[in-house]
Formats: C-alpha cells, sequence, structure tokens
C-alpha cells in the first residue's frame, strides 16, 4: 500500500495543483495551503470560486467572489491581474503567451500579457471556458452550444450549437475535437477539425447515472476520463471520429459508489479515480489492472492532482480531508 500524508482542512477544498513538487489545496474560504516542508498559507480572495494551474508556467490562476482573477506563484506570492467589483469570477482559463481568461454573467474575457484585455460579450450566461491548444482561440461553453473565440482578430465567432444547458468546456490535446459536459447527465462533443465551412460533426456522449463533474484527457490525448458512474468512463479519441460508434471503458468499477474525481497519469496510461466515499484507485488502461491508493475518508473526492514526475497523487475532498499519496514508496 502506497504511504499517504493526511492534511485536514476546515471547509470545502476546490482544487489540488502541483507546483514543481509542492502541492497547492484550493479551499472556498479563499486561502491555498501548500505543504512546503509544512503547512503554509496564503490568503488569496474573500471566497474562492475557481483554481487551476497554468499549463504554460509555473503558477496557478483563481477566481472569486470577490471579482479578482489572482495568479499564485510556487512560493505563495499573490498578484493581482484583473478585478471585476461586485461579480463573482467562477471560471478562469490560462493560454499561451500569458493569456488569462475568465468570465462574469454573458462575458468571457481575455488578459494578454501586456494587459489588455479583450471582452466577447455572449447571449447567455457562459459556464466554462477553456483555451485551444493551438493558436489564441478560447471557447466558452454556454446554454445550447459553445462559443469559439478567436482573440487576435475581430472575426466573428464560430457557434458550435446543440440544445441544452453546457457547463463546462475541453479542448483534445491536439484541437481535433470539443467536448462539454452538460446540465443533464451526459456529455456533448463536436469534431473541430472539418473543413472550412463546413459542420462540424457531433459526439453524443450519454447514459451517465449522475452528472460529469470531472474530466481528464490521458497524455497523448488518446483517452477521455470521467466521472459521474460508479466507474470512471474513459472515451476511445484515437481514431479520426473520436468516440463516435465506440463504447467507453469502464474502469475501477464498484457496485453502486459514484466516481466524483478523474485525472490521468502525466506520463503513463494509468487513471486516478476518486469515489464519493473518499476512497482511490489507480487503474491501469492497458489490462485494467487496479491499486488501491486510499481507503475510505470522511468526504467525497473533489480534486487529485499529479506530480510532474507521476510519484507523487495529491487529494481533496469536500470534507477538507486531503492528502498527498507516495507512489514510489
Amino acid at each position: 500500500m502506497p504511504t499517504v500524508a493526511p492534511l485536514d482542512l476546515a471547509g470545502h477544498v476546490l482544487a489540488v495543483e502541483f507546483l514543481g513538487d509542492i502541492p497547492f489545496f484550493a479551499n472556498a474560504n479563499g486561502t491555498f495551503h501548500r505543504l512546503d516542508g509544512g503547512e503554509k498559507v496564503c490568503e488569496a480572495h474573500q471566497g474562492m470560486l475557481t483554481a487551476i494551474r497554468d499549463p504554460y508556467s509555473d503558477s496557478l490562476i483563481s477566481g472569486g467572489e470577490d471579482g479578482k482573477v489572482l495568479r499564485i506563484a510556487a512560493d505563495g506570492s499573490v498578484s493581482e491581474l484583473a478585478t471585476a467589483p461586485r461579480k463573482w469570477i467562477s471560471q478562469v482559463a490560462a493560454g499561451p503567451q500569458g493569456a488569462v481568461a475568465y468570465s462574469y454573467g454573458k462575458s468571457s474575457l481575455v488578459r494578454l500579457a501586456d494587459g489588455t484585455t479583450k471582452e466577447f460579450p455572449e447571449e447567455r450566461t457562459v459556464e466554462g471556458l477553456a483555451f485551444a491548444p493551438k493558436g489564441l482561440r478560447i471557447a466558452a461553453a454556454r446554454y445550447n452550444g459553445v462559443s469559439l473565440h478567436w482573440v487576435g482578430t475581430s472575426a466573428k465567432p464560430v457557434d458550435l450549437e446543440w440544445k441544452g444547458a453546457h457547463t463546462g468546456v475541453t479542448f483534445s490535446p491536439d484541437g481535433n475535437f470539443l467536448v462539454t459536459s452538460m446540465q443533464e447527465n451526459a456529455l456533448h462533443g463536436w469534431k473541430l477539425d472539418s473543413k472550412p465551412g463546413a459542420e462540424a460533426r457531433h459526439m453524443r456522449m450519454t447514459g451517465y447515472p449522475a452528472k460529469v463533474k470531472s474530466l481528464s484527457w490521458s497524455i497523448k490525448g488518446k483517452w477521455l476520463a470521467s466521472s459521474g458512474a460508479p466507474a470512471a468512463i474513459v472515451w476511445p479519441f484515437q481514431g479520426k471520429d473520436g468516440p463516435m460508434g465506440k463504447a467507453p471503458l469502464e474502469l475501477g468499477t464498484r457496485a453502486n459508489i459514484m466516481a466524483t474525481s478523474v485525472r490521468f497519469h502525466p506520463l503513463e496510461d494509468i487513471l486516478a479515480i476518486g469515489f464519493i466515499d473518499g476512497m482511490i484507485l489507480a487503474v491501469r488502461i492497458a489490462d485494467s489492472k487496479e491499486a488501491l491508493l486510499r481507503r475510505p475518508g470522511k468526504g467525497a473526492i473533489t480534486a487529485m492532482s499529479w506530480s510532474a514526475n507521476g510519484k507523487l497523487l495529491a487529494f481533496a475532498s469536500e470534507a477538507g480531508d486531503c492528502g498527498v499519496v507516495d507512489i514510489s514508496a
């Protein structure tokens, strides 16, 4: 059994991410707790709503009830990127060239590295944001679909329509697919690499017993793992048509205990699966072999993150029942 270093925090932990070998736990009360030779706390927001890792720099981006968008560096220092008084910043995304996106109400905003900001109005409330892996392009999930904006031009957005509320959005690592989580128990996808002017092809990914709240791409983008069932549902994206006409894998199946968080290993096709009872499994895609990383705990697993070398897995729960698993032990 791997060794687990526990960390008990008061309240709901939204996210956990590594900067170097140091895990940062983002607490809904507005603080970041980092384990760096002991627990250290940095004050960030008056109420935190979201926190993500910037894939282009060694930092985190967060948004809060105080209308602030912040960058948190590896040493715990906090800098303000944007502020929108009396607005709640519940969606943020980090892009290339120092670009950061955030949203409130019916607006998506992109702050460029030089401090200039571009605003992209939507007809409905923005529920999710993601940068494309190539080019400065942003996707905004909303009711009835997704809007795709090129940040550097004034061209009209590309609208990907599908009826229903889209609550989150992610690009495949190669940029050929876009997938949203929905208010209903489903994912929806579009194949984007169609010829200019051609309509994007739809991918319906349904059959979940609960809402999908966690998504994770494998290192080379061959698989997309999702929560929302009593197993991790893992869709194949190897072929040019993605999961169209293919059944997903079901990994780490447990009779009636929901998977609430998924996170792929950074170097191998191994998936960490967190469950509603606090248990964590690691499952290898190739042969579905399982390893128990953590026994059940107090609360549902809300987030997980691997260190860059894949030897440490940090986890967070809705009850503040957190920790770090050392799988090299």
